[in-house]
């Protein structure tokens, strides 16, 4: 019995120092501590002690980019997000655990600039514009973009001209010639300094980041090797490049007709500049007047009989313009005034007006349409963009610009008007079949005189000059084909009938 009271009385007390120590431990966990929540993408990835620790670690982990850079201190992610909180939690990770899972995840961020370009609205079915998406550029020094942007001004811009242009001296037109009234950047830009993220191309000189605005990319152009009898022109359409295209990424060539020898290594590529350089001229220069054709009839001659009696002399004019270019392209003339300098001399041919005893003139078909055979389509003589590729594009005509809103445009040759209707594209345009195999087609117009099925001469009104369609400005896109435009027919270059 004594033994049966004595155990009875030690098992509570060595219950005893379990419960202290229990409660003990209770009162350890509810104790409130100052933690860092950390988040990431918005999601929790734990609990750290300190804030600035993991910003120290992170610094310190990140050497490499720092020398990369050449930065002074790499940052954490523009997407974490580090809350102070108290918890009772005991769940704390340590700063290199927190720090594996942020570098597996997204990236640091260093000190520089975000800069932001905005799209335009601007641009034509003719020649490919800067790609419509808005431009996102990060740089470590705001002063690479200036450069870059100034770089790439020169691309467009004769180095002489955008010298006397930013010196501010005042320039006068003595007789003909040419003034810079402006440059500037079309597209709205901001610059910001804060973090950038390093997974980001970053910009740390000037040449790679101008090669990106003129290009839409950083990698090396191409180059070709020059062959016995290649010219700039051969070699520019041949790579889908303008004339100019070719010049500015080969500066060393002043213009087109610059000799080339062979085994001679040049740069080829195509343009796709990300920012709309825009270039405002006033030009005064000595155009040329195309003589007008006469013809006049003699009943006393057979049909068949032609006879040019007085040549024809081509006259000249003073014109002033306002001309509007947008990285080396011509998008808009604006004639200001005309002075003729010289008068035209018309030619006069005269044609047979009496039948023959077989009741009729010459037989055969309509003549084949040469060289010589064309009149022009306009009233004025300034060609604002040639036919050729531009940006990659070819541009299947020949832009005329500088006569003015519904101005007249002409029949370039007799024929049959088959086409009299609108594109989206070509706005308000005209076909004309020439009954010999060739077409011409009139396109941006303002006005239509003419209906499908009609015959037209040679030099007669079938419309007036406009911007509808895509535009840039008032101009006639003309074109000339064999068969029937874009169904089959080939075009052509439609000054090499001139």
């Amino acid at each position: 019995m004594l033994k049966k009271k004595k155990t009875t009385y030690i098992i509570p007390i060595l219950l005893i120092p379990l419960m202290i120590f229990s409660l003990g431990m209770k009162k350890l966990e509810m104790t409130p501590k100052t933690v860092y929540h950390v988040y990431l993408e918005g999601k929790s990835i734990g609990l750290i002690k300190s804030k600035k620790a993991l910003e120290e670690y992170i610094d310190k982990e990140q050497e490499h980019l720092k020398e990369k850079y050449q930065v002074k201190k790499v940052y954490a992610p523009d997407n974490l997000d580090i809350k102070k909180e108290v918890t009772y939690s005991n769940n704390i990770s340590s700063t290199k655990e927190i720090y594996e899972k942020i570098k597996d995840i997204s990236s640091f961020t260093i000190d520089g600039y975000e800069i932001n370009i905005k799209k335009t609205n601007t641009g034509s079915s003719d020649v490919k514009k800067a790609d419509k998406k808005d431009k996102k550029i990060y740089v470590i020094d705001k002063k690479i973009f200036t450069k870059s942007i100034d770089k790439t001004v020169k691309s467009f811009i004769a180095k002489e001209d955008y010298n006397i242009y930013k010196s501010n001296k005042k320039q006068k037109i003595k007789d003909t010639g040419k003034i810079i009234e402006k440059i500037y950047i079309q597209n709205d830009i901001t610059i910001k300094e804060g973090k950038i993220p390093t997974d980001k191309e970053i910009y740390t000189d000037e040449n790679s980041l101008s090669k990106y605005l003129l290009f839409g990319k950083t990698d090396s152009e191409a180059t070709y090797t020059i062959q016995d009898g290649d010219t700039i022109s051969d070699i520019a359409y041949n790579n889908k490049m303008s004339n100019e295209e070719f010049l500015i990424i080969n500066p060393e060539f002043k213009n087109e007709n610059a000799l080339l020898y062979s085994g001679q290594v040049v740069n080829i590529g195509i343009l796709n500049p990300q920012v709309n350089i825009v270039e405002e001229d006033e030009v005064v220069s000595i155009e040329e007047k195309k003589y007008q054709t006469e013809t006049r009839y003699d009943n006393s001659k057979y049909a068949g009989y032609e006879q040019v009696t007085q040549a024809g002399v081509n006259g000249s004019n003073k014109v002033t313009q306002k001309i509007q270019k947008v990285n080396g392209e011509t998008t808009n003339i604006v004639t200001m005034s005309t002075e003729e300098v010289t008068p035209a001399i018309n030619e006069i041919i005269v044609k047979g007006g009496k039948e023959n005893s077989f009741g009729g003139g010459v037989t055969g078909g309509a003549p084949v349409a040469t060289a010589g055979s064309w009149g022009w389509p306009a009233s004025c003589n300034s060609i604002s963009s040639p036919f050729g590729y531009r940006w990659g594009v070819l541009h299947d005509g020949t832009d005329i610009a500088g006569c003015g809103y519904n101005s007249p445009i002409f029949a370039a040759q007799a024929g049959t008007v088959v086409k009299v209707s609108y594109k989206y594209d070509n706005g308000k345009y005209i076909i004309i079949n020439h009954n010999n195999g060739y077409y011409s087609l009139y396109a941006h117009l303002a006005t239509q005189t003419v209906s499908e099925g009609a015959t037209v001469a040679r030099g007669q009104v079938i419309g007036g000059m406009g911007r509808t369609g895509f535009a840039t400005g008032v101009h006639l896109h003309y074109s000339i084909w064999q068969g029937y435009p874009y169904y089959g027919g080939r075009v052509l270059n439609a000054m090499s009938m001139y």
